[in-house]
């Protein structure tokens, strides 16, 4: 049992590396025709870019299925545990709390909440696929703290 949550957490922290890397390489490279909805005004409540959320849970669902039905894979269940773990951390952080896709009220004095959020703002005041800074959602370097 702690085996599983020593890789499910571990799995977690990792994501963020995979995410920047996915973040700077993937979609602000060969998958900007999906990604580019995020940074430009669209018309709906659903933008293309969504299409990352439903292929990295699809992943997520594929890993559980496999750790769960082949015993010499087993490892692969808590690995999807953290995927699902780390998306969820996402969604909330970037869709609800920084995009205000779901209207909640939400105010905060959390020095790390207002640098992640700064970082992803920083992110979005560039538009095209290059020139973007501040990869990571759940992480930003002191750099973008308040001054």
């Amino acid at each position: 049992m702690l085996i599983n949550v020593a890789i499910a957490l571990a799995t977690l922290v990792t994501m963020e590396g995979v995410a920047w890397f996915t973040h700077k390489y993937i979609m602000h490279g060969i998958m900007w025709n999906w990604h580019h909805s995020h940074h430009n005004a669209h018309k709906g409540f659903f933008e293309v870019n969504d299409l990352f959320s439903v292929l990295f849970s699809g992943v997520a669902v594929g890993l559980f299925i496999a750790g769960l039905e082949i015993p010499s894979l087993w490892f692969l269940a808590p690995v999807a545990a953290g995927v699902t773990l780390y998306g969820i951390g996402y969604f909330v952080f970037h869709d609800v709390i920084v995009h205000r896709r779901i209207r909640i009220s939400f105010k905060t004095t959390n020095p790390y909440l207002i640098r992640i959020m700064r970082a992803h703002y920083v992110h979005h005041k560039v538009h095209t696929r290059e020139g973007a800074e501040a990869f990571g959602f759940l992480y930003a370097p002191k750099k973008y703290d308040k001054k």
